[in-house]
């Protein structure tokens, strides 16, 4: 006897972008047994996403120097869940932890107390304890030999760690696949006429714009090299007082540099510019980029909201936004997919039924400054 499969039509959540944060969502909520529908404008490889150029540094310490606390307890907690998410992936990605050296040219002195005073001022206490070292001579040698003799002082960060953001994207959708997820690649969203599902999660970035006017992008750019022989070890971090600069080293002598933040939304190729200024600070901090091969200039903008926040916005029904990762995206995504997934999972069961009931399980939530209503006067403007 045929037994009929007695499952809904409709999945349970739709989730609008495959970005990282979209896949990481999707994965989740399939992990967790729902039905799943993804759509996402571009291919399972996520080359349309703001992630398929990112450097993917892991790095909450560094980054305090130019983001508020909740952006970096954010990204310490995140760091404990990729290697534990990581491993549930059917396919390996790269991923270190081996912290991110910090490092600056003798003239430019005067740029690493202004850092360490920003640090300090954005970043938990606990994380200084052992993880944020003062290096001289010798001990940067040590902690960098490809930079011997380069630089007389620098700072090191052990906790921090990296990955490979495209590799992390593949895997990822081989994630989606493995788990059921019903995959509609190369699929552009028409807000008027939304696919069904008992509960909707858009993670489209700027797609979602018509949704969130307040969304506005910030233009990065990367140069990725080949430069077989240096060996960096670890990311490192050159202060410089008009073009801060990191290069992230992947496998296979695979080097991700980056430091432009530009307001708008251009979607241009990289400008001379920039590439000059790029290819030339990776050349101060090693001779032999000199020689290295350009694989690729490319540009992307990151969403991002007026308070440079991320934002998880429920509209009182059956959809959330998630959005605003700004730079942050591979740093924090993890925390952040993990909150909307439990926050969408408890509206679809039900759980808000008046606006006293969404105020206490908000004000009971790990990040209640994530979690917002359509209607709140807390919401990203």
């Amino acid at each position: 006897m045929n037994v009929q499969d007695s499952r809904p039509a409709r999945p349970d959540f739709a989730v609008l972008g495959g970005g990282l944060v979209g896949r990481l969502i999707a994965w989740r909520l399939a992990g967790d047994g729902h039905r799943v529908a993804l759509y996402e404008r571009g291919g399972p490889d996520g080359e349309q996403s703001a992630a398929w150029i990112a450097a993917a540094m892991l790095a909450p310490l560094a980054e305090a120097a130019s983001a508020e606390l909740l952006i970096t307890e954010l990204g310490v907690a995140s760091l404990a869940r990729w290697p534990q998410w990581l491993a549930e992936l059917p396919e390996p990605v790269f991923f270190q932890h081996r912290g991110t050296l910090v490092v600056w040219h003798h003239a430019d002195r005067a740029e690493a107390p202004l850092f360490e005073r920003r640090v300090r001022a954005n970043a938990p206490a606990d994380l200084f304890d052992g993880g944020f070292v003062t290096l001289a001579g010798a001990q940067v040698d040590a902690a960098e030999p490809a930079l011997a003799g380069r630089f007389a002082r620098g700072l090191l960060l052990p906790r921090e760690g990296q990955l490979d953001n495209r590799q992390a994207l593949r895997a990822l959708a081989a994630g989606l696949a493995e788990r059921g997820v019903d995959l509609h690649w190369h699929v552009t969203i028409d807000d008027a006429n939304l696919p069904a599902a008992h509960f909707t999660i858009d993670c489209r970035g700027l797609g979602a714009k018509s949704a969130l006017p307040a969304l506005r992008g910030i233009r990065g750019e990367v140069a990725r090299v080949h430069a077989p022989g240096i060996g960096l070890t670890r990311p490192v971090r050159l202060l410089h007082p008009r073009y801060p600069l990191y290069i992230a080293p992947k496998q296979d002598d695979l080097y991700v540099i980056g430091a432009t933040e530009v307001e708008g939304e251009d979607m241009s190729p990289v400008s001379v510019r920039s590439a000059l200024e790029l290819l030339s600070a990776a050349f101060s901090v090693h001779p032999a980029f000199g020689e290295a091969r350009i694989l690729e200039l490319n540009a992307q903008c990151r969403p991002t909201l007026p308070d440079h926040r991320p934002a998880v916005i429920w509209d009182g029904a059956s959809t959330l936004a998630v959005n605003g990762l700004y730079r942050h995206g591979f740093m924090i995504a993890p925390e952040v997919a993990h909150a909307a997934a439990a926050f969408a999972e408890a509206a679809l069961g039900g759980a808000f039924g008046d606006a006293d009931a969404f105020a206490a399980w908000r004000a009971a939530a790990r990040w209640p400054t994530l979690l917002h209503h359509r209607n709140d006067a807390r919401q990203p403007a």
